[in-house]
Parts: C-alpha cells; sequence; structure tokens
C-alpha cells in the first residue's frame, strides 16, 4: 500500500539522517543493542582478520563508526566509489580518519589492499546483496522467487582463506539500533573450476539469513529496485 511504501522511504531517510550524528560523534543519545559481538571479537583474537558479510539492510554505519571509533575495531570497508560519492565526501569531511579505511573495487591493487588488511588481523566489511552488471551471480530463492546475488564477497573471502561474520544493524525506530553478528564460515574452499558450484549453498545460506532479517525487519531493506528482475 501506498502508505507501506511512504513507511519504507521515511525508514531509509531516518538512518541517512542517524548516519551525520554518527558521523558528528553523537552516538551516545542513540540506545545501541549489541547481539553476538562476542563472536566477531573471538575471531579477530586468533590474530587474523575477516570478512564482514552485511547487506543493504539498516545502517553498516553503525558499526564502521561506532565500532572504529569507539570500539576501536579496525574496520575497512569494499565499496564502489562512484556509487557512494556524496555519502563518503560527507564521512570525509566529518570524520576524515575513516577515509584510509576505504578500499575503492575495481582497482588494480584492491585484492592486494584487503589481503594486507586480513593478514593484519582487521575487518574488511562488504555488502553481499547487491549486483552490477559485470558480476558473475548465482540464483537462489529469496522472499518466495529466484533472485541474482553476486559471487564476489564469498570468492574473495576464499581466496584469502579469511573466516567470514555476518552482521546487520537493524533501525529499530526512534533512536534504537540492533546490531548482530553470526557466525558464517570459518574457511571457504572453492575450486576455481567449479567455484559457481560450489558457491552456490553459500550464498542460499546467506540469502536464507538476509531473508531471516527482512522479515524481522522488512522496512529496512532498502535495494529499491526489481531485485528479482532476470
Amino acid at each position: 500500500r501506498l502508505r507501506d511504501v511512504a513507511r519504507h522511504y521515511l525508514t531509509f531517510a531516518k538512518t541517512l539522517h542517524d548516519r551525520v550524528y554518527f558521523l558528528a560523534g553523537r552516538s551516545r543519545e542513540y540506545e545501541i543493542e549489541h547481539h553476538g559481538l562476542e563472536i566477531l571479537e573471538r575471531t579477530l583474537a586468533k590474530g587474523k582478520g575477516c570478512v564482514l558479510l552485511g547487506a543493504h539492510i539498516g545502517s553498516f554505519e553503525v558499526l564502521r563508526v561506532i565500532g572504529s571509533l569507539e570500539r576501536k575495531l579496525p574496520v575497512n570497508v569494499l565499496l564502489y566509489p562512484d556509487n557512494a560519492s556524496n555519502a563518503e565526501a560527507l564521512t570525509s569531511e566529518l570524520r576524515p580518519e575513516l577515509k584510509r579505511r576505504v578500499i575503492p573495487l575495481g582497482r588494480p591493487d584492491t585484492l592486494l589492499r584487503v589481503r594486507e588488511c586480513i593478514e593484519r588481523g582487521e575487518i574488511v566489511g562488504m555488502l553481499g546483496d547487491r549486483t552490477l552488471n559485470s558480476d558473475k551471480t548465482v540464483r537462489c530463492d529469496f522472499l518466495g522467487a529466484p533472485a541474482s546475488f553476486p559471487q564476489g564477497p564469498l570468492l574473495l573471502a576464499a581466496i584469502l582463506n579469511a573466516p567470514v561474520v555476518l552482521f546487520f544493524g537493524l533501525y529499530l525506530g526512534g533512536r534504537r539500533y540492533a546490531i548482530h553478528f553470526e557466525p558464517f564460515a570459518e574457511e571457504l574452499h572453492i575450486d576455481r573450476r567449479e567455484r559457481g558450484a560450489q558457491l552456490r549453498p553459500w550464498i542460499g545460506r546467506y540469502a536464507a539469513r538476509l531473508e531471516h532479517y527482512c522479515r524481522l525487519a522488512p522496512y529496512n531493506w532498502f535495494n529499491f529496485y526489481d531485485f528479482w528482475r532476470g
């Protein structure tokens, strides 16, 4: 219904608004729940970094800003700079120290920089629910119909032999957020010749967990296009 559409956009607008407050150092004005943080801490305590796999749901900035600046977690972010130029310009202006933690996708040195972060015991965060035209994909059932998910995030984790932890930062309304961490994989062993088939069950598992959180907080999922097309 039209009311649902309006609420969906309003939720998105509120998370963008709150991002400014987080970047401005005003996170103490918010109530933020943590679920499974010990999972991430145990993974980092092993001395090797990890891939933190999220989605376009709720707010990644909750972890990026609060985790990096308040809890001193080494959070690096993989993103396409052209797709987030306005948001990153704001981030650089309010929190310039976070800029060096951004790793642009699609550059010749992207894989090298990610590998260096993992070897230093740091976190590399990326989102696994949006594809570009150049991405290789896997079709998985998602909310009742097949949808395409990119191979890239989990393939990258497999190449680096890095553990994968799931992350979802849900907006609960008002000034309340809930950060959820879940264990996903200690290591992914993928044969390059059959990587699509071998990645399928892992991507299907990721899609199932994303579906769980979309049902838990349906107005939090911010993929505003025909996700099931093609």
